[in-house]
């Protein structure tokens, strides 16, 4: 079958520079010849493999072919794919894979099962070598699905694709007309895909995030030509804070953002902006007087992980209020919080925070604070940042007292601990900027912090 007649051909052409596919193993068959597997036509074995360009640059890619077997792993379609991750990561280029496979090859038995573990380690020794994306556009089950989770980032097709461990019928107590969790809204809402649409949107969004992307872990940022003004103010910009996602527009050269993970913990943002043409990682709280939660803060971990590998500056925009009270989030952020700790300060990335709202307790430490590891610190002169809130602070230093005096002492307590003028005086927060100079403050650290170098004890890995 051609590439113009196949699926997994077209989906390579769609994502590549046109005319730039180069296929390597096309002449690769099964090996195996149980159940008469060799009097079956087995094409390229069922995935093609090679590298192109997406704008220019080296990609690698592999593409599975559902018309052949299925496009199920077997010993040869697997050996495909990794030799496609041996080559990315000795030219230092990203790997972009398109799945659509029904699962390990049942002829091939347990030659299948050690292909396919065989794949788990490809991805394994790639991670934060160079960038791994995965798009699932058809069935991706069982083991299968721990591909897209090695992956840096995950998409999926919104109608046909299918990713899950277990069938949903599968399932104690569930049923496909019940919850179908092999859907990409059902993977979306709970983090593991990182963008869901139609494969042409799909296709168009992974060309724009490689874009967004190093090649590799040496490679110094991707940046392009500045087209947007680097002494642009943002007059207004405060009253974004209701949705940093405006905020992070704002600030962003030309107004492009690129958001991970959006419909997976919506209270915490992550996502991609360019300042001065140079990539920039951004973290922020979604809302005005927002709350951490154990899944946002989880998403923040990761997020920030991935930019330290790949040597990618973080803009932390800080506005939590606290912690949410709800039992999730009681019983998993001791976890997740250590987690977001270990991430800030074990990355060695710039690292710049404004802090943007009401930051109190451990919750403003967790966000970037110059405490765990923030280069520059800013902060907005109607920010504050403190312990707790003030009337909060007021009745547990005043218990039992009227209420003319807890409101007295609250006013007291608000002038001398949370405005952002003492947290400056000691040295935690370096400047106070009007928010509409943020764009180019912030601009400003970033090119100061570009030769940054910072060491770590040397360790094989954390254990975070």
């Amino acid at each position: 079958m051609s590439d113009t007649q196949s699926a997994a051909g077209n989906r390579i052409a769609s994502l590549l520079d046109a005319n730039s596919f180069v296929e390597i193993g096309g002449q690769v068959t099964a090996r195996s010849t149980d159940f008469n597997l060799s009097s079956a036509a087995t094409p390229s074995d069922g995935v093609k493999t090679g590298y192109g360009t997406v704008d220019g640059s080296l990609v690698y890619v592999y593409s599975q072919d559902a018309s052949v077997l299925g496009g199920t792993i077997g010993e040869m379609h697997a050996r495909k794919i990794t030799n496609i991750y041996r080559l990315a990561r000795k030219m230092g280029a990203p790997v972009v894979g398109m799945i659509d496979c029904g699962g390990v090859r049942l002829e091939e038995s347990t030659d299948a099962l050690n292909s396919l573990g065989r794949i788990f380690k490809s991805l394994a020794m790639t991670s934060g070598v160079v960038p791994q994306i995965t798009a699932v556009f058809g069935n991706c089950g069982g083991g299968l699905s721990f591909i897209p989770a090695l992956s840096d980032f995950t998409f999926m097709e919104s109608s046909n694709a299918k990713l899950f461990v277990n069938s949903p019928d599968a399932i104690e107590g569930n049923s496909a007309d019940k919850e179908d969790n092999r859907t990409a809204g059902f993977q979306s809402e709970n983090g593991n895909v990182d963008f869901v649409g139609t494969a042409d949107e799909i296709t168009a969004a992974m060309r724009k995030l490689i874009g967004f992307l190093p090649f590799n872990n040496e490679d110094e940022g991707s940046a392009v030509p500045c087209t947007d003004d680097l002494n642009r103010t943002c007059p207004g910009l405060a009253s974004t804070v209701s949705d940093a996602a405006d905020t992070i527009r704002v600030l962003a050269d030309n107004g492009d953002f690129f958001e991970i993970k959006k419909d997976f913990a919506p209270c915490m943002i992550t996502g991609f902006i360019r300042l001065n043409g140079a990539t920039c990682g951004v973290v922020a709280n979604r809302g005005d007087e927002e709350t951490l939660r154990a899944r946002g803060i989880e998403k923040a971990a990761d997020f920030i992980s991935f930019c330290d590998s790949f040597n990618i500056p973080v803009l932390t925009l800080a506005n939590a209020s606290g912690y949410h009270r709800c039992m999730c989030t009681e019983r998993m952020t001791p976890k997740t919080g250590a987690r977001l700790a270990y991430a800030y300060a074990s990355a060695t990335v710039p690292k710049v925070t404004v802090v943007t709202g009401k930051v109190y307790g451990s919750a403003y430490i967790l966000m970037g604070s110059k405490a765990i590891g923030a280069d520059i610190v800013y902060a907005w002169p109607t920010a504050e940042i403190g312990t707790m809130d003030a009337a909060a602070a007021a009745k547990i230093m005043n218990d039992g007292a009227d209420a003319d005096t807890i409101k007295a002492a609250a006013e007291e307590y608000g002038k001398l601990q949370l405005g952002v003028t003492s947290a400056a005086r000691r040295g935690y927060v370096d400047t106070i900027i009007e928010d509409a100079d943020t764009r180019k403050y912030v601009i400003g650290a970033f090119e100061m912090l570009y030769t940054k170098r910072e060491n770590r004890p040397d360790k094989k890995h954390g254990t975070v």
